[in-house]
């Protein structure tokens, strides 16, 4: 029988090949992929708030859940008032019928996984509220415009030692664009849902218009 001369050199160019293909990532690769990823659209989210800093812009409630009936048509100011590589500071001033109320101020910080929300609540004296430092951490990636941040476990004991059993599967999501960017928004919102395990449906969403800086606000009570 006559031998196919060009079997070997098929089979060596075979091996060839195998041997040079990359190899399958492994676990670990995959979740240190997944991670990096994870921290490019945290950082490109961070420094979009970044870019904001030292500006103040004027917003308004756009849901209409009914508990929310003072916030409806009161004025509301976000003021990007201090940055650092690791945390930024988003005092929150809102303007009912007894004048500023500036008790309120977002935190956004990273950690070793991600990022974190907390709110800093303070009387007018500037002494912590009981119900203060509340938030969590994010879960997933994200966008570079758009972070989630599921309650983390210190809050659901806060809340549940102040007795706010209705707030224990809150979701915060916070939202921004970029300076320079057209139509620029910036987005704070509150949800929670009875298919998520709250008793009742909770919503509340404040919207700010960052294509138009207004007067920065006195600081937020207790961060003078």
């Amino acid at each position: 029988m006559k031998r196919n001369a060009t079997a070997p050199l098929i089979l060596a160019t075979a091996f060839v090949q195998a041997s040079c293909a990359e190899p399958a990532p492994s676990r670990d690769e995959t979740a240190e992929s997944s991670s990096a990823g994870s921290a490019s659209e945290q950082d490109a989210f961070f420094s979009a708030l970044s870019s904001h800093c030292g500006n103040a812009y004027s917003g308004q409630l756009v849901s209409d859940d009914p508990v929310d009936a003072d916030f409806a048509s009161a004025e509301m100011v976000m003021h990007v008032r201090e940055c650092s590589p690791d945390a930024i500071s988003v005092p929150f001033h809102v303007k009912t019928a007894e004048g500023w109320d500036r008790s309120r101020t977002w935190v956004l910080s990273r950690t070793e996984s991600g990022l974190r929300l907390k709110h800093d609540h303070r009387h007018e004296d500037g002494t912590s509220d009981a119900v203060t430092m509340y938030g969590g951490d994010t879960a997933d990636a994200g966008t570079s415009q758009s972070q989630d941040f599921p309650i983390d476990q210190e809050s659901i004991d806060l809340f549940q030692r102040e007795g706010l059993t209705a707030s224990l599967t809150n979701v915060w999501t916070v939202e921004i664009d970029p300076a320079g960017t057209d139509d620029a928004a910036f987005a704070y919102q509150l949800r929670r849902t009875v298919d998520g395990g709250a008793p009742e449906e909770r919503f509340f969403r404040a919207e700010f218009d960052l294509t138009d800086p207004v007067i920065a606000p006195p600081p937020a009570w207790g961060h003078d």
